[in-house]
C-alpha cells in the first residue's frame, strides 16, 4: 500500500501538482519532494530543499529514534 502511495505522489508532482504532506516515512517523503520542514516533538527543526535535509548527517539520527540535540 505504501509503494502504491508512493507511487502515485510521483505521478501527481510529475504533472506539477502540489502536494502538503504529513509523512513519518520521511526518507522516502523527502525523496519525492522539493522542500522539507522536518518537526520534532512539535517543534521545526529543520526547514529547506529536501535533498539538502537528506544530505545532512544530523538527519540519520533522527531516523534512528534520536533528537537533533544528540548529534554533535
Amino acid at each position: 500500500m505504501v509503494q502504491e502511495t508512493f507511487g502515485i505522489l510521483r505521478e501527481l508532482r510529475a504533472k506539477g501538482v502540489s502536494i502538503l504532506m504529513v509523512e513519518q516515512n520521511a526518507r522516502s517523503a523527502l525523496e519525492i519532494s522539493d522542500e522539507g520542514l522536518v518537526l520534532e516533538l512539535g517543534r521545526t527543526r529543520m526547514q529547506g530543499p529536501a535533498a539538502e535535509i537528506l544530505a545532512d548527517p544530523r538527519i540519520g539520527q533522527l531516523f534512528l529514534g534520536g533528537t537533533l540535540s544528540e548529534v554533535a
